[in-house]
């Protein structure tokens, strides 16, 4: 159905129609543009949530990351960053695919409506002005005609008075003939411009108007299938990222699935296991009696150090119990910390100091290989100019190689600051007074003056043949 047959004068109408579909078609672009601007916003609210929640170095929150769910809850939030990520894919497809496009569009489409229209009003005023000519022409005819029958009417008045002269009547005749041959004339020129504007009312009705009327229509077609295009252009930018974020949620599963419970619980262990053993029962002590206990089977101390040894022992085999009020991170050599935990915590500070070494091994190759190629090819550049960063290097190697905590062989020393506990260190001989009663602890002399406790899970006890008592191997 055409537009120029169907819709011939409706040229106001489709200028209306026509402007009102460039309007809408504004109106959409800036519902994408909208859309895409809450991707971003959204996007980048995903992402500030993502960093968010990431562990801070150096925190707690780092320490704890070593459970499988933190481990999955880290995962999760890597895996929604991604998921960020694919939502500003959307909004920048949006913008260069769709919003661009029809900016583009719009421009040629508003320029070749203005055109279009503009051949149309040229056309109408164009039949418009012929039309007034030919009223022109009509008017004059009828002016003329009816002047014409004036003058014959004059002419016949005066011809029949027989008291006119022939020259009036000459006169008068002469006047109606020319009143004829000017309605003649007029007849001819409207009769002639009458076939003329006819023939261009035809091709105006019938040729411009359709041909411009059909190229509006071809123009709005051609906007409202760039629309739909848009639109389905709409729906398949968020269906590419679709497999990108199925991956994305398939990661945060596969991060939930991963979760192990169990492995969690001996990873509590494994945090905060100290290495003592539990205290034994507390013994009665009777103050009633003004007496001295006498050394049991198992001690080989003298009696007057029964008394130092119940004291001491009371004090120190619960300490692991007691609440420790150092609310900071405590030395670096963790000494605030249960054996086992400590031992764990100089471990992996050895294991990140070896690292730390072997990065400058690492650098160190690398600048030799380099040395060398600069000796075989000195065009390539001075080998001399390598020499103070291999002196670097070499100087922080040989430093952290002399730490104490490189040469260190754990656990080292053992350090008890409870009252009743004794210092030792590894391979030291010492002699066992009084064995452990299942408490975790054994009491050991260093010599004559020295003596206390120490964690049972520490030392090797094995018998003297040459001595009166055990002998203890740390």
């Amino acid at each position: 159905m055409s537009w120029g047959t169907e819709l011939w004068d409706q040229f106001d109408n489709l200028e209306k129609h026509t402007q009102w579909g460039i309007e809408f078609t504004e109106k959409y672009a800036k519902f994408v543009k909208e859309r895409s601007e809450i991707e971003v916003n959204y996007a980048k609210q995903i992402r500030n949530l993502s960093k968010k929640y990431q562990p801070k170095k150096n925190s707690r929150e780092e320490e704890e990351s070593k459970y499988t769910f933190c481990q999955a809850f880290q995962q999760t939030l890597s895996e929604l960053n991604d998921y960020a990520g694919q939502h500003e894919l959307i909004s920048e497809n949006l913008t260069q695919l769709i919003i661009n496009e029809l900016s583009r569009f719009l421009q040629e489409l508003k320029s070749e409506r203005k055109s279009h229209f503009h051949d149309g009003r040229k056309a109408q005023q164009h039949i418009e002005t012929s039309w007034k000519q030919l009223e022109s022409c009509k008017k004059r005819f009828e002016r003329d005609c009816k002047e014409a029958d004036r003058a014959q009417q004059y002419f016949e008045k005066m011809d029949a008075d027989i008291n006119v002269t022939k020259a009036d009547v000459e006169k008068a005749r002469q006047q109606a003939q020319m009143r004829h041959q000017m309605a003649a004339d007029s007849k001819s020129e409207y009769s002639s411009y009458l076939q003329k504007f006819n023939q261009e009312q035809n091709d105006h009705y019938y040729t411009n108007i359709p041909n411009i009327f059909q190229k509006l229509q071809d123009m709005e077609e051609k906007r409202i299938e760039k629309l739909g295009e848009c639109m389905k252009t709409f729906a398949d930018v968020d269906r590419q990222v679709l497999p990108i974020v199925d991956k994305c949620l398939d990661g945060m599963t596969k991060a939930a699935e991963s979760v192990e419970p169990k492995t969690d619980s001996k990873q509590v262990v494994e945090s905060y296991k100290s290495g003592f053993e539990p205290p034994g029962d507390v013994e009665f002590e009777d103050y009633g009696l003004d007496m001295k206990r006498t050394v049991s089977e198992n001690s080989l101390s003298n009696p007057k150090e029964v008394k130092e040894k119940s004291t001491g022992k009371s004090k120190g085999k619960l300490w692991p119990f007691i609440k420790n009020k150092n609310k900071g991170s405590g030395p670096e050599d963790f000494s605030h910390l249960p054996p086992e935990q400590r031992r764990k915590k100089l471990q992996g500070k050895i294991d990140d100091l070896n690292k730390d070494i072997q990065k400058e091994m690492d650098k160190r190759d690398a600048l030799t290989k380099m040395k060398d190629v600069y000796v075989k090819n000195p065009q390539m550049g001075d080998p001399a100019s390598v020499d103070p960063r291999l002196a670097e290097i070499a100087e922080s190697i040989e430093k952290m190689q002399k730490s104490a905590l490189h040469q260190a062989n754990l656990p080292a020393v053992l350090y008890c600051k409870n009252e009743g506990t004794i210092a030792i260190a590894e391979g030291e001989l010492l002699y066992v007074i009084e064995q452990d009663k299942g408490d975790g602890w054994t009491r050991i002399r260093r010599n004559e003056e020295e003596e206390g406790y120490v964690p049972t899970t520490y030392i090797e006890v094995f018998l003297e043949t040459n001595a009166k008592g055990a002998m203890t191997y740390i």
